[in-house]
């Protein structure tokens, strides 16, 4: 009977000891992946397609949540110079009222980002026409654009970054554009406090292509609005527009004028000398597609700062001008005008009218390929 009682007490401490090494390897490699993580949850249906909600975090605290719906960054939570984490962006808190009324808030937008005139374009000797939803111009891929349809989504990870791919075929002919587009959005986030957008396309068919990410960014979570912010462009010039933010096909310098974001300044301090407020596109000093610094982002009372870095040549740098309280965004929240300011890293506007500008036509065997880096931090 002792002989079996000691044999069960060594039992016991053998399985105890087994059970420890267990749970300690468990933690071991818990700790190793707890730095990333990426979490998936429903975010409701539309037209029968299921749609969910992607939560990426990091080792310091950004927490980035995105739905492929649209492609939409629904939230960026960044810690303020005291650590304290706030969300930087505007947006909705359900799917519901971003299919209702959504002005674009966070969504990858296309397949032409801004305008084309009139919504129309010739490309190798036929006429195209386009959509007219924004006056008497095509705006942000049309009527049912990129930011309205439901993408394809799979969850990434390496160890560096943790992510999400998304991808959508539009099918020759949609919104008028043609040829069949391929495209795949990879939004990456690392230790480093980055977050890195890829967007790649194919087509079958030569057909315009610009497309980017439309996020409203205000840093602070106190103030109503962003005209406080202190704001760096890296640009000598812009696409000079006529009275419907279409090009006229210039590009004047900066200098001397309420335009000129080359040294940084409050966004209020000269928006009044600004006719409906910013709306332009910038045109960066820089060789397109040199992935460099475009522009710097502070809000002085917080300390948050984001510094915009891409490869595109353009950044479209909007004040939320058309905001005007009507909007009832997270918590119920009226985003009043100027509550938030877009940077859309970009080709220029109505560049397929304008054989001066960048290309934007891509063809069968290449590759449109274009990255922005969002590096979030703080100054003092």
């Amino acid at each position: 009977m002792k002989r079996c009682i000691q044999l069960l007490l060594l039992f016991i401490l053998a399985t105890g000891l087994m059970s420890a090494c267990q749970n300690s390897g468990n933690r071991d490699k818990s700790a190793d992946n707890s730095t990333l993580s990426i979490m998936k949850e429903p975010f409701g249906t539309i037209d029968n397609q299921e749609v969910f909600l992607y939560t990426l975090t990091n080792k310091n605290g950004i927490v980035i949540k995105i739905t492929n719906y649209g492609g939409i960054i629904t939230q960026i939570w960044t810690p303020d110079r005291n650590g304290t984490p706030g969300d930087i962006v505007l947006g909705y808190d359900s799917l519901k009222s971003y299919v209702e009324n959504n002005p674009y808030f966070g969504a990858i937008v296309g397949r032409y980002a801004n305008r084309i005139a009139k919504g129309q374009f010739k490309l190798d000797g036929k006429s195209y026409q386009l959509a007219t939803n924004n006056g008497n111009n095509h705006l942000h891929g049309g009527d049912k654009g990129f930011d309205k349809v439901v993408w394809d989504a799979r969850e990434v990870q390496d160890s560096t970054s943790v992510g999400l791919e998304l991808t959508y075929t539009s099918q020759d002919g949609e919104e008028g554009y043609p040829g069949t587009l391929n495209t795949k959005v990879t939004y990456a986030l690392s230790d480093n406090d980055e977050l890195q957008t890829v967007i790649t396309s194919t087509t079958d068919q030569p057909c315009p292509v610009n497309l980017c990410n439309h996020t409203y960014f205000n840093l602070s979570t106190a103030d109503t609005n962003v005209l406080g912010h202190i704001l760096s462009i890296v640009a000598a010039q812009l696409t000079d527009v006529d009275g419907e933010s279409i090009p006229t096909g210039t590009l004047p310098p900066l200098a001397g004028t309420p335009m000129d974001f080359n040294t940084p300044h409050e966004i209020g301090s000269r928006i009044g000398d600004v006719k409906g407020g910013y709306d332009h596109n910038y045109v960066l000093d820089k060789t397109p597609g040199d992935l460099s610094l475009a522009a710097t982002l502070l809000d002085p009372k917080s300390g948050r700062e984001v510094k915009i870095y891409t490869t595109q040549p353009g950044i479209q740098f909007y004040s939320g001008n058309f905001l005007d309280g009507s909007i009832k965004g997270k918590g119920g929240k009226a985003y009043g005008q100027h509550s938030g300011l877009c940077l859309e890293t970009q080709h220029f506007p109505d560049s397929p009218n304008h054989s001066t500008f960048p290309n934007t036509i891509l063809k069968p065997g290449d590759v449109y390929n274009e990255i922005t880096v969002y590096k979030f931090g703080t100054a003092n």
